[in-house]
């Protein structure tokens, strides 16, 4: 299982981090770092994931995106929770000072292969909540590089859950359709 205080502890900070920000559909954002936390719980519980190891992955869940879309800092991230967190969400954000995203993909999952696997789950996750109908405004080359972008992670991070890979798996294949 996991610890519910840290849970809630994570979920609180995210929630005031993201303030008003919301996802490309127009949902409070926290809906989608609920979803990718809901994610990483089903294959922690699947996994039988040890309490230590799903409480890592749980909380970077519901961090992930702080770092990179907030203000929030790896140093208030270290204070306010543990070094391990802050280098797994550290891990899991875009370095937005390297031009392309090519190159920010590939740092990240660089940073990412040095995460213990219940940190590599969260992209996993991320990357699973994020495969579902593209935006309108998407053109079939924007579509096609995003499918392109969910095969690399798929290729590199796919042995840090099974459950969490299969399902990545089946989210790309499904994907394909919106391919033109």
């Amino acid at each position: 299982m996991f610890c519910q205080e840290k849970y809630i502890k994570a979920l609180e900070y995210a929630a005031i981090a993201h303030g008003e920000q919301k996802t490309p559909k127009g949902l409070p954002y926290i809906v989608h770092i609920t979803s990718v936390t809901m994610e990483v719980i089903n294959a922690c519980e699947k996994s039988k994931l040890e309490e230590e190891k799903a409480n890592l992955a749980i909380s970077c869940a519901l961090l992930h995106d702080v770092i990179e879309d907030t203000n929030t800092t790896y140093d208030d991230l270290y204070v306010d929770f543990s070094e391990a967190i802050a280098n797994g969400v550290e891990a899991l954000s875009k370095d937005k000072n390297l031009e392309s995203k090519q190159e920010q993909m590939k740092k990240s999952i660089e940073m990412l292969l040095e995460q213990p696997y219940e940190v590599q789950m969260v992209k996993l996750a991320d990357r699973i909540t994020n495969l579902s109908t593209p935006p309108e405004h998407w053109d079939n080359n924007k579509r096609q590089a995003y499918l392109k972008e969910a095969s690399f992670i798929y290729s590199c991070l796919k042995n840090s859950n099974i459950y969490l890979s299969k399902r990545l798996e089946e989210k790309i294949e499904d994907y394909k359709k919106f391919i033109g």
